[in-house]
């Protein structure tokens, strides 16, 4: 079958034998839709939305610029390919300017609409290969967007139309854990800088006395222990993609008067440099800090300030936002327990109570956490209050002749439990060392010979 068949294409034009003539050419290779009038195809077009349609410009009744206009009303991404008797230049001009994508001229060739027919399902196809992209790496923000509060639905929608904009700048709000640097990734993913880098700048991480150079970049001898080949900088790197500034409010006031020029412009100076850098880039910046209160110290530009401004996005912290906390944990576990391999299920009655009481001063940050290692520790398949939080007393159980270890009522099987925590805490270290096999084992005071053995063991059983 030929995959083409996917694409419908509705034909709209009053003539009879136009609309069988193209249909006889396409048929074989697209779903074809047929309407002599655009109330009909209009009508259809609410339950069967096509692909790419054909409109003739000259219909009766609804002339076929006021129905372009309703098509691109119900749809925008529709490909629209207007047909018309003569070469009106004035009314094609029209056409094109209500989203047209191209017009032919009666008498038809068929060579030249299946030509525009093609061109115009190519737009579509890449359309759909791009969204298919923005699915996959939105699956990385899923646990800012598992929500049932009215807040975080309200963010959603906010950052969706926000994000239409390729340059338009963006200020997030909120407190360390809240997920600032998942919106950023959103509004990146959603944007039509999608395809161009996303690079993350966490500036209270860089020393202030090369915050300029990271950002900027630096010619060759610009200072001592500069390279000779000099450096481009974080902002260039993000050049048609999407700059995250993270800890803005960490940057020096020598690096935010470089940063507003850049912003004002679109231009900079590499360090030690004498040649403008010109460059278009989203600019995304975040905060946990009371930037009008450094504005009123003298440590925030009030200019850079509304500059970064232009719009913003507040995150309510987590326990302002009880309805996520539970659906949150449950991903979380899920997420944790497939990642290690061990059988957890949910959670007990006594652990959510705790969750939905807990203050979350770290936020998503600290739920995340959390879950990991009670994962990590407990015993499947129900984590506990204790394995949330095991220094709190008023989780332990209440009976500790037993050494204080926690016995669901159906027990455990000894064996597999021991097991998995081997094969977890070897797989761990194996991340924390990126690899490296003798570094985990020093971590877990192993020989080489030892570690490289329990590896084995862990492939052979899969």
């Amino acid at each position: 079958m030929n995959m083409n068949l996917d694409y419908v294409i509705y034909i709209i034009d009053d003539e009879k034998h136009v609309r069988q003539g193209i249909a006889a050419s396409i048929d074989e290779e697209y779903t074809i839709r047929a309407f002599a009038t655009a109330e009909e195809a209009l009508e259809q077009l609410t339950m069967d939305v096509p692909d790419l349609i054909l409109l003739d410009i000259g219909l009766p009744g609804m002339s076929g610029l006021e129905a372009l206009e309703k098509i691109k009303a119900i749809n925008s991404e529709i490909v629209v390919i207007m047909i018309t008797a003569y070469e009106d230049v004035n009314t094609v001009i029209a056409a094109m300017k209500l989203g047209a994508y191209d017009y032919v001229v009666k008498p038809i060739q068929l060579e030249v609409i299946e030509i525009a027919i093609r061109n115009g399902l190519g737009t579509v196809s890449l359309r759909k290969e791009v969204r298919s992209l923005q699915e996959a790496s939105l699956k990385e923000n899923l646990p800012f967007f598992i929500s049932e509060s009215e807040s975080i639905q309200g963010i959603m929608e906010f950052i969706s139309n926000v994000a239409r904009s390729p340059d338009t700048p963006v200020l997030i709000l909120g407190e360390t854990g809240t997920g600032k640097e998942l919106i950023a990734r959103a509004i990146h993913h959603r944007s039509p800088n999608f395809q161009g880098p996303l690079v993350s700048v966490n500036c209270s991480a860089i020393p202030q006395d090369l915050i300029e150079s990271e950002l900027f970049g630096y010619e060759s001898g610009a200072f001592s222990g500069a390279s000779p080949k000099g450096k481009t900088g974080l902002i260039q790197s993000a050049e048609g993609g999407t700059l995250f500034l993270d800890e803005l409010g960490d940057l020096s006031l020598t690096a935010q008067a470089k940063l507003l020029r850049f912003l004002e412009s679109g231009e900079f100076y590499k360090v030690g440099g004498s040649r403008i850098t010109k460059i278009s880039t989203r600019v995304v910046s975040a905060t946990n800090k009371d930037l009008p209160s450094m504005i009123a110290d003298k440590l925030f530009r009030s200019d850079l300030y509304f500059r970064l401004n232009v719009v913003d996005v507040r995150i309510p912290s987590l326990k302002n936002r009880k309805k996520d906390i539970l659906p949150l944990a449950k991903y979380f576990i899920n997420m944790f327990s497939e990642k290690f391999s061990i059988p957890f299920e949910t959670l007990s009655e006594e652990a959510e109570v705790w969750l939905l009481n807990h203050d979350w001063p770290g936020n998503i940050r600290e739920l995340r956490n959390r879950v990991e290692r009670s994962v990590l520790t407990g015993i499947p398949p129900v984590i506990s209050a204790r394995d949330l939080n095991p220094m709190d007393p008023q989780t332990q159980p209440e009976n500790t002749s037993d050494g204080g270890l926690y016995f669901p009522k159906e027990g455990i099987d000894f064996t597999t439990f021991m097991d998995q925590m081997k094969n977890n805490y070897i797989k761990t270290a194996l991340e924390r060392t990126k690899g490296n096999e003798a570094k985990a084992a020093r971590l877990l005071n192993l020989n080489h010979h030892t570690f490289r053995y329990h590896c084995k063991k862990i492939k052979e059983k899969g």
